[in-house]
């Protein structure tokens, strides 16, 4: 297929502002991407011979705007600001040629499994923001769940709730997935945290109404019995006596792999980026590993968490991203030409 020379950046877009918090003016954007398209000779994306889909993973104020609770700094100490300055240049630049921006949306509330109020050690303190929590601790009673959740979760039944931590924690050690993790409270619907970032929703609104493309939001995260980093199946996906609690998301994987090209940016990159291509990838090598040359990842899109002098997990995203290179997909920097454009 051929090449095409990106579009320009429209003049609305400021760079300086893409760490902030503010209100998109939806009308004025909205008049300006219609005079946009047809400035440029912008087609609707109904149009596209070539549909490529872009993934942009959990890029919301909580973990992307500094001083919100989980923001993804990198090593860096900046990288979500960075990578979403990239990210909307990338969007801007290809307009013409993505047929459609989903956004995940992590959704929490406070009673969550991963959530400090869930746990309690014997002196009934909670645990600690990045305390992490394992099989042996939640087994010798270290931490135990809170006795007072009982009555929001389970309809007050204690007991149901305590073996069900105690089947979680073992789910997770037999899959081999990271041991529970106490977050910080983040992503909390109706607040601020859990909005796109500011910068990011401009983008994608400037691009539904340039294109006549509605944004496919995807929410992710709302069950408060189990992790959920991959918008494609939350972690654990059963209660102790094998019932399901959740199921992982049919509908979006088939939806995405018709597409010629995924393209996957957002945070973070050692978890729910990681996650939801780790599961993407094991849906496609169970109907056909070729279909692997279909996704693409902006590596200059995403970082990875790190905690200074706590945690560091750039090495894993970084092992995790190799895998998916040696397993077909592509790894790419958002300033590389789209080979796959628009042939009308």
């Amino acid at each position: 297929m051929t090449t095409q020379t990106q579009l320009p950046i429209p003049p609305h877009f400021a760079t300086q502002r893409v760490g902030e918090v503010w209100r998109v003016p939806y009308q004025e954007r909205a008049v300006q991407a219609k005079a946009w398209a047809k400035q440029q000779g912008l087609q609707p994306a109904a149009k596209d011979q070539t549909r490529i889909c872009l993934m942009a993973i959990d890029v919301q104020n909580t973990f992307c705007i500094p001083d919100f609770e989980l923001f993804v700094g990198g090593r860096s100490g900046n990288g979500a600001v960075e990578d979403n300055g990239r990210l909307c240049e990338f969007i801007y630049r290809n307009l013409d040629v993505i047929t459609e921006i989903a956004p995940t949306m992590d959704t929490h509330t406070a009673m969550q499994i991963f959530h400090p109020s869930f746990w309690v050690n014997g002196a009934g303190d909670h645990p600690a923001p990045m305390t992490m929590i394992s099989l042996s601790e939640v087994q010798q009673g270290i931490w135990q769940v809170n006795p007072a959740i009982a009555y929001s979760l389970t309809q007050g039944n204690y007991m149901l709730l305590e073996r069900f931590a105690l089947h979680y924690t073992q789910r997770l050690s037999d899959n081999g997935k990271y041991p529970l993790t106490i977050w910080p409270y983040h992503a909390m619907l109706g607040g601020i945290g859990h909005a796109l970032v500011s910068a990011v929703e401009e983008a994608c609104f400037f691009h539904a109404i340039a294109r006549n493309s509605q944004t496919n939001f995807e929410i992710k995260g709302g069950n408060p019995l189990t992790e959920n980093y991959s918008v494609l199946r939350p972690e654990v996906l059963d209660n102790p006596d094998g019932h399901p609690i959740a199921q992982k998301n049919t509908h979006l994987i088939q939806k995405l792999l018709e597409f010629d090209a995924v393209i996957i940016a957002g945070q973070a990159k050692s978890h729910c980026v990681a996650w939801t291509v780790d599961d993407l990838l094991s849906e496609i090598q169970t109907q056909d590993p070729s279909l692997a040359k279909k996704v693409y990842l902006l590596e200059d899109c995403t970082s990875p968490v790190v905690v200074p002098g706590v945690v560091d997990f750039t090495e894993q995203a970084n092992a995790a991203f190799q895998r998916f290179a040696d397993a077909g997909m592509h790894v790419v920097k958002s300033t590389d030409p789209i080979a796959l454009r628009r042939q009308n």
